[in-house]
């Protein structure tokens, strides 16, 4: 019996490491349950996004009747701290700690203030709502409680995010780090999918005591995850701290000089603005335009989860065989391009087929696009700026999703106010978006050709001016990929 035991552990170990999505991102030095204890962290972020951006948003203004142009401000303030996220992964690269961690302290620090905005946050709506014995409390008290709880939460999950990424790309070696960016993103998914499941069952029967025990309870699972997933991950350098005299501003202008940096983040701007700015407008779309169920309409929701996880399965596998990570962004946006046109087209065909495959394709796109960016951005980065690099790219990311979603929306309005007996319907303000976001992945790619007609010898020389210790001396010149 204990032959057979052994032989079976052997199976599903050879087995696991072959056919579990991402298992072959570890190491020797980095086995798969140390990277799946890393990865928590992006469950206790996919948790606060979910809660900031599904639930509460839900519970404000059906269950405890805020205005809905409040609670729009409200989930907005998050992105108030997104654009810190690079001055965030520059005290990340260049803090000295006697105690020999460098990106440890600030995870903690993000989860402190993570947990202190959360554990606030349902007092504060109450007060907002201004129900029971709120009544009696001024109304700006509940506005500027539910402000800075919604700010704390925003600031620390940016901070843990952004340090945390940093940390992944630091114990990861250079060639699975695809796969272990395809990993944080799946578990940032998973967080989101579980939680919603989660806060959805335990909130159906409503009431105020409810929503604290929820939300709290999250708090406290903050901690948790967050403190299990740094746990004994960094290794310390005993060696005395140095203290960096490098600016801010000069290590940002250092970073801005090589490798086209400008043009990168524009690219991450436009793509993810590109993929982000239907967001609100997929479930109304499908509801308004094609007169779906609401069950219909959250089961494609569900669809553009999965089609996100396929890309970034996609993009991990080939990534890790040396393909250029622009060209796979490029091969996103092209994804996009007949994503949106199928979902134009579903409303006058009045076709769920062609809704579903759009919505497919649109989260297949937006993961292979995002992976492409992601891996892009650790592979060229300098080994002394990983965090400021990433920083970069999670302060324009956040910021051009935040702001795309906020536009589509007053560009559907807009749009269906001004034409309100067009020829399309109820369809006029979708399709314009949906058109807007055609056009904004044109110009991404014609933004990426330079990147993707570079020849070997400029590839080179973009990588001597390097820093010693780039990630992208590493690899091959684009031509030779």
């Amino acid at each position: 019996m204990n032959r057979v035991s052994q032989k079976a552990m052997n199976f599903w170990a050879a087995a696991g490491s072959r056919y579990l999505p991402f298992a072959d991102a570890a190491t020797p030095d980095l086995p798969l349950s140390r990277l799946l204890r890393l990865s928590l962290f992006q469950v206790s972020v996919g948790m606060a996004l979910t809660l900031l951006i599904g639930t509460l948003n839900r519970v404000m203004i059906v269950e405890l009747g805020v205005p809905a142009s409040l609670v729009g401000v409200m989930i907005a303030l998050p992105l108030v701290f997104a654009p810190f996220r690079a001055l965030i992964g520059f005290k990340s690269d260049t803090h000295a700690s006697a105690l020999g961690w460098k990106r440890a302290p600030f995870i903690f620090r993000g989860t402190m203030v993570q947990f202190g905005g959360l554990a606030i946050m349902p007092f504060a709506l109450l007060v907002l709502s201004g129900g029971g014995d709120a009544s009696r409390v001024p109304a700006w008290v509940g506005c500027a409680a539910a402000a800075i709880s919604f700010l704390l939460t925003g600031a620390g999950l940016h901070t843990t995010q952004t340090v945390g990424l940093a940390l992944a790309t630091d114990l990861a070696p250079p060639e699975s780090q695809p796969k272990v960016v395809g990993l944080m993103y799946v578990m940032l998914l998973f967080g989101m999918i579980a939680s919603a499941l989660s806060f959805g069952a335990f909130l159906a029967n409503f009431s105020p005591f409810r929503l604290v025990q929820v939300v709290q309870a999250a708090s406290a699972l903050t901690l948790v995850l967050n403190a299990t997933a740094t746990w004994k991950q960094e290794p310390r350098n005993r060696a005395a701290p140095a203290r960096i005299r490098q600016s801010f501003a000069e290590s940002w202008a250092r970073f801005m000089q090589g490798g086209d940096a400008l043009r990168r983040l524009l690219i991450v701007g436009f793509g993810t603005a590109a993929f982000s700015m239907e967001d609100v407008l997929l479930e109304p779309y499908g509801g308004q335009v094609l007169h779906l169920a609401v069950g219909q309409t959250t089961r494609l929701t569900a669809t553009l989860a999965v089609g996100g996880l396929f890309g970034f399965g996609l993009a991990s596998r080939v990534l890790s065989r040396g393909t250029d990570p622009f060209r796979m962004a490029a091969y996103g946006c092209l994804a996009g391009l007949p994503a949106f046109l199928l979902v134009v087209f579903a409303a006058p065909e009045a076709s769920l087929w062609m809704f579903a495959a759009g919505t497919f394709l649109i989260g297949f796109g937006a993961g292979l696009f995002g992976h492409g960016t992601l891996t892009a951005t650790m592979r060229s980065a300098p080994k002394s700026q990983t965090g400021l690099a990433l920083g970069a790219w999670g302060a324009v990311q956040a910021t051009a999703a935040g702001l795309a979603i906020a536009l589509g929306g007053i560009f559907r309005d807009a749009v269906a106010h001004a034409y309100p007996h067009a020829a399309l319907g109820p369809a006029t303000g979708y399709d314009f978006v949906y058109t807007l976001e055609l056009l904004l992945l044109l110009a991404t790619l014609l933004a990426m050709l330079p990147l993707l007609r570079r020849p070997a010898s400029t590839a080179v020389t973009a990588s001597s001016a390097c820093p010693k210790g780039s990630l992208y001396e590493t690899l091959p010149p684009l031509r030779q990929r």
